[in-house]
């Protein structure tokens, strides 16, 4: 499950460019002898049969990122944010610039007053915003002719290295964990049920337009409840942390079904998970899309907590493996009458 992470993890697909890491999912997946199918708007599902019940499970593999809004006179490039992040947070970070004609360049993300010994306080006070923050490309260019004569244009789609690293510790620290630590946690629980069939047909949903709020909107097969698996926000004030699963059971749309949640606590006791709950006010999830599109179905989230959400995040393995743990036990025992 990490070795796969990791590899979804250093391939880019933010919000509108996800057609390699779907296609990397697809080759995993078909390794395994899943078949898989696509939806019209890029959204990938297979399905492991069982004999009692339908749950669905959803989760996205975009991420955050940018595309190119104009290229300005310096020959620097003008960004438009894709999904909510503070610019703050990528600040200094590479990114990768992905051109029409396949192409890709790499640049740093700076600010206009980005050096303290020629701008002094200024760097300090700057407010970090659109406006302000660029795209410093390593190629030879000072000026926007140059620079579209690299072959740049307005529209093309900007990604942040994700910089994935497993630490002796157990902890995994990269960009995006956002939500691609709960697609492989899709893949290794199809695994495992591959092995050991659970009761429930257990549906699996990738989504790849969740970070700008409508990923689930369409899609969703016909089901008894959909369960999305998404990052747990660490934080002051939260229970969650980044060495267990948890169960939000409310966020920005409200609160989540209350007896499916309960069913989730009790898979997580079956497991011997100690299962954190939690509400997020600033979050939605592709269970809030598939609800507000009219979804008629309970849906509850649960997922790995996730620390520094939206910028350099961190999780521990324990988490992930607590998560399977979960959608595994809730397969069984959900179906057998035990919750």
């Amino acid at each position: 499950m990490t070795d796969f992470l990791i590899r979804l993890l250093e391939t880019p697909s933010p919000t509108g460019y996800t057609e390699a890491a779907v296609q990397l999912l697809e080759r995993e997946l078909a390794a395994l002898g899943v078949r898989t199918q696509r939806n019209r708007k890029g959204a990938l599902s297979w399905e492991v049969p069982g004999t009692a019940g339908h749950t669905t499970f959803s989760a996205h593999v975009d991420t955050l990122g940018a595309m190119v809004k104009a290229i300005k006179p310096s020959g620097r490039l003008l960004l438009s944010p894709l999904g909510g992040y503070e610019w703050g947070t990528v600040e200094g970070e590479d990114v990768k610039v992905h051109l029409q004609s396949g192409r890709v360049l790499t640049g740093t993300v700076v600010n206009v007053f980005q050096s303290t010994h020629v701008h002094g306080p200024a760097l300090r006070e700057i407010k970090r915003d659109a406006r302000v923050m660029e795209v410093r490309l390593d190629e030879v260019t000072q000026s926007a002719a140059e620079t579209a004569a690299l072959g740049v244009g307005v529209g093309d789609f900007i990604s942040f290295d994700a910089r994935p690293r497993l630490t002796p510790a157990g902890f995994l620290k990269s960009r995006h964990l956002d939500n691609k630590a709960a697609v492989a946690a899709f893949v290794e629980v199809t695994r495992q049920l591959l092995q050991r069939p659970a009761l429930r047909t257990a549906a699996f949903h990738v989504t790849t337009y969740e970070e700008v709020g409508h990923g689930a909107a369409t899609g969703i097969p016909h089901t008894d409840e959909l369960i999305a698996v998404d990052m747990a926000a660490v934080g002051e004030g939260q229970t969650s942390t980044e060495y267990h699963c948890s169960l939000c059971v409310g966020d920005s749309g409200g609160p989540y079904d209350h007896a499916l949640s309960n069913r989730l606590r009790a898979a997580a006791q079956r497991a011997g998970v100690d299962l954190k709950v939690d509400l997020y006010p600033y979050y939605a999830s592709d269970g809030t899309a598939a609800w507000r599109a009219g979804g008629d179905y309970p849906v509850a989230l649960i997922g790995p907590g996730v620390e520094a959400s939206h910028a350099y995040e961190r999780t521990h393995l324990d988490s992930l493996r607590d998560t399977v743990l979960v959608m595994l036990s809730h397969l069984q025992g959900h179906a057998a009458g035990k919750e």
